[in-house]
């Protein structure tokens, strides 16, 4: 999330100059975790809340509040250089399990698979293991990456390489598979059809500062939606609680 929240500060700033943003990038459930502390004013989050984030499991009272600002496709992504254009859910999850070990098993070229993915407490990990592993485990020989460039990167420059990315992070080095053949573009993304659709979250304290509150507004303000969808799928309505 942190590139889109770069274009809306910047763009906040400009009408507001006395707000100034720290972006700090880390995982999901470092963010939350650092908003629980106090460090944070807002975290960024590419995934659902998780009930025990969401609420205290003592008390059943809201902890946590979030404001759904995008919706992302989570791509799978293999080389420019690799010939297929699409996978059906089912043989994405046989290659992640390690079940399908060539490319030779799906139409490609008779070459060893190799499998790029993300470290615990990615949220694009959590949200991909949930919408397309669910109950399934990612096989162990996978190759971890520390964020998505890392990802992206590699998989650009190895043939034989398959990894996962948010939309937003996709260049002319890789491809973006269709799956089921639906690709991840921003109609199918709004419209419910590409399988792999997750949010983005602005999560804050259940009564924020005004000067977050205020934020938090403008980047579901036409303004605010205008710069989402320049990338990404505009939010819905009815995400903010």
């Amino acid at each position: 999330m942190q590139p889109l929240l770069r274009e809306l500060a910047t763009a906040y700033t400009g009408r507001h100059p006395h707000v100034s943003f720290d972006l700090v990038a880390v995982g999901s459930t470092a963010g939350v975790e650092a908003l629980r502390r106090g460090s944070a004013d807002l975290a960024l989050v590419s995934r659902e809340l998780r009930p025990e984030e969401e609420y205290d499991a003592r008390t059943g009272e809201r902890q946590l509040a979030y404001t759904v600002i995008a919706q992302d496709a989570i791509a799978v992504v293999v080389s420019a250089d690799n010939p297929l254009p699409e996978l059906t859910r089912y043989q994405i999850r046989d290659i992640l399990e390690g079940r399908i070990i060539t490319w030779d098993e799906v139409g490609g070229s008779p070459r060893d698979i190799l499998v790029i993915s993300r470290e615990d407490g990615s949220g694009t990990r959590a949200a991909f293991e949930e919408l397309l592993m669910r109950d399934h485990r990612m096989t162990l020989a996978a190759l971890i990456m520390p964020n998505s460039e890392a990802m992206r990167d590699y998989v650009a420059t190895h043939d034989e390489a398959i990894g996962y990315l948010s939309m937003g992070y996709l260049d002319p080095g890789v491809v973006a598979l269709a799956i089921d053949g639906v690709a991840p573009e921003r109609d199918a993304i709004e419209g419910g059809t590409y399988p792999l659709t997750r949010p983005f979250l602005l999560v804050s304290l259940p009564d924020p500062d005004p000067e977050v509150a205020s934020f938090l507004n403008f980047a579901r303000s036409p303004a605010g939606q205008a710069i989402v969808r320049r990338t990404y799928g505009g939010a819905r309505a009815g995400v903010r609680r």
